[in-house]
């Protein structure tokens, strides 16, 4: 039985983690197109659709934030008496 329940809380650890990341990706992809500009056509070296400034880091920091947000909702629901995944 220790055993068991040692397993089944780091599932709950692995899944927490699967979670977040794959929220996060999903976020990162809603954050990218915000605040893009086009770069100007003369300058060498820039696609014609690439961002003048892509301020990725800013937008990994909103991303991370955002999507903490969300796991946090996700987390509560779940842990919530109001949803169960487990039979009646």
């Amino acid at each position: 039985m220790k055993g068991r329940s040692r397993r089944s809380s780091l599932m709950g650890w692995v899944t927490g983690i699967v979670v977040y990341f794959l929220v996060w990706w999903v976020t990162l992809f809603a954050v990218l197109p915000l605040w893009v500009t086009p770069a100007d056509l003369q300058d060498p070296g820039y696609a014609a659709g690439a961002p003048a400034q892509p301020r990725l880091l800013l937008k990994a920091a909103i991303t991370t934030a955002v999507a903490a947000v969300i796991w946090l909702a996700i987390f509560a629901l779940v842990k919530s008496p109001w949803l169960s995944f487990r039979g009646s």
